[in-house]
């Protein structure tokens, strides 16, 4: 036991080793408490008067997070007088949210005293639509430019418009609400039906503004994300007659109804002559047969006594004194009968 002591008396280190030790011990120590804490952003917080534990920024060093942004988007909302804490900041990162377009937004709306809680602004922002522009469009009223839309009056004539209508974003109804192009399709719709439903194109053009009220009155923007303000006709335009256009069309479709009627009534009468030709040429052929009989109708009457060769010479005479009547009179295509 005694051996042991002298041993390990002998062989102790100088104390100059153990402060040498002490003081690489600390240094790492240090550089390891650094690499985990950031006691730069910690102190920045801090005197910014937004303040944030420093295991709160650990555990956000931890969990991998852009702890410079959820700091300074933290530092913003506090400035601005905003009830926001640091796990809402975080929540909406990992759930792939862009938290400065939400805390942008959410200060432009306080400062325009504009009723919008972080969990709507969030939810805005996870639905795709950009919530600090939404938040502008509130503020300052968008104008959405209608493309040119052609539209039919009673009276046939085609009116061109062009319509600019000037809308603003309805926060409570952005999520689930129709977008823009709704509000386009609804105001072309009303457009169309308001002009077709006028008598004259001249009233139109008298009193544009009729477009306006008439669209405005049918509740356009319900079910969207906007707030229809105004609907302003840009231009109107005369086009097309349509109706006389229509009616020319109609013209020459009944013409060519009633040509084709005729061709069938005409083929009809073709068929029905070439049909009297095929009779005639059969009765002709009955003639002849009938005419053939006569020759041995006469040899018979020969024969039997009952026609006398004077008869016969006297009908030859006739014969003959009745084709020479026809040469004279030029019907020489006559036959006597």
């Amino acid at each position: 036991m005694f051996l042991n002591q002298e041993l390990f008396f002998n062989f102790a280190p100088d104390p100059i080793v153990w402060i040498v030790v002490g003081i690489v011990g600390g240094i790492v120590l240090l550089i390891i408490l650094f690499a985990l804490i950031p006691f730069g952003t910690w102190f920045r917080a801090a005197i910014s008067g937004s303040h944030i534990g420093i295991g709160k920024l650990v555990g956000i060093r931890l969990r991998k997070l852009p702890m410079r942004l959820i700091v300074d988007c933290y530092i913003n909302a506090k400035k601005a007088g905003l009830n926001i804490t640091v796990d809402d900041l975080e929540t909406h990162i990992m759930a792939g949210g862009k938290i400065k377009n939400v805390v942008d937004a959410l200060i432009s709306a306080h400062a325009a005293n504009i009723k919008l809680t972080i969990e709507t602004a969030r939810a805005i922002d996870l639905a795709g639509r950009d919530v600090r522009s939404a938040v502008n469009a509130c503020v300052i009223p968008k104008v959405i430019e209608i493309p040119m839309i052609s539209a039919i009056a009673k009276d046939g004539i085609e009116l061109k418009a062009k319509v600019k209508v000037t809308v603003r974003t309805n926060i409570g109804r952005l999520v689930g609400g129709a977008g823009e192009e709704t509000i386009i399709a609804r105001v072309g719709e009303g457009i169309v039906s308001t002009v077709g439903s006028a008598v004259s194109h001249k009233d139109v053009l008298e009193n544009p503004d009729i477009i306006s009220r008439k669209v405005l009155e049918k509740g356009l923007d319900a079910g969207t994300a906007f707030e229809i303000l105004s609907i302003d006709i840009a231009d109107v335009d005369v086009g097309r007659n349509i109706g006389a256009q229509l009616q020319m069309d109609q013209s020459e479709a009944d013409k060519r109804i009633a040509q084709a009627k005729a061709e069938e009534r005409r083929a009809a009468a073709v068929a029905n002559e070439q049909e009297m030709k095929a009779k005639t040429q059969e009765m002709r052929a009955m003639v002849v047969a009938a005419e053939a009989e006569v020759p041995k109708a006469m040899a018979d009457a020969f024969r039997k006594g009952r026609l006398g060769i004077m008869d016969y010479y006297n009908m030859q005479n006739v014969i003959a004194d009745t084709a020479m009547r026809n040469s004279i009179s030029g019907d020489k295509d006559k036959k006597p009968e």
